[in-house]
């Protein structure tokens, strides 16, 4: 039997993945070492391996076979663009993505006027803007804090992921439109979806049963 193996967002998604994995009676002890140095953590038992990743990478992980299994946000998935098969909404991690800005840009998303929009997302925000609202924008690709761009000028808006609003508020932005709502999601790779065809069901059914 060839190993199953899961690639996981590092964080609290990798943490909540692990504790719905333990309530099907999936673990792996190697993983509650806090001081180990491995990258890969094995369950010898059910045949299976975990290891860490950043979001970002997740799928591309998933996308090439490196790992069968993925889980990651919604938002990633779709910023990434990758050929994975999206199974399941473990409904945690839930937040919006969100174009935000002044009160007073509202008026610039109603008109649909040429405006500039900051962002970590520009695929999102592209697709959005482009194929939802027909509304030609200028994207500005962001690394950092994305809230200061309308304050300094620098955009009219922001598509950013708002979980509370709070820094918003803080700081007199607003949520002008809601984007999507998004959470995480297990992707698995569409040949092990073929090879691995009832582990993997069974693995969805069992956390379907939870949910």
């Amino acid at each position: 039997m060839k190993y199953l193996t899961f690639a996981l967002t590092k964080g609290r998604l990798a943490n909540r993945t692990m504790e719905m994995l333990e309530a099907i009676g999936i673990t792996c002890e190697e993983m509650k070492d806090k001081d180990s140095r491995k990258l890969i953590f094995v369950n010898e038992e059910r045949k299976l391996k975990f290891f860490l990743a950043k979001g970002p990478d997740v799928p591309t992980y998933v996308e090439y076979g490196a790992a069968d299994i993925g889980v990651v946000g919604k938002d990633t998935i779709v910023e990434e663009g990758r050929k994975v098969h999206e199974v399941l909404d473990l409904g945690f991690g839930k937040c919006r993505m969100c174009v935000c800005g002044y009160k007073d840009a509202k008026e610039l998303l109603l008109h649909r006027e040429l405006i500039r929009v900051a962002t970590k997302y520009p695929n999102i925000a592209k697709d959005y803007f482009y194929n939802r609202k027909h509304q030609t924008v200028e994207i500005i690709k962001m690394h950092g804090s994305i809230e200061l761009a309308p304050i300094v000028g620098l955009s009219e808006v922001i598509v950013d992921i708002v979980e509370t609003g709070s820094t918003l508020r803080e700081n007199g932005l607003e949520v002008l439109e809601e984007v999507c709502p998004l959470s995480a999601r297990m992707i698995v790779n569409p040949v092990s979806m073929r090879m691995e065809n009832d582990r993997i069901k069974d693995i969805i059914t069992e956390l379907r049963g939870l949910l």
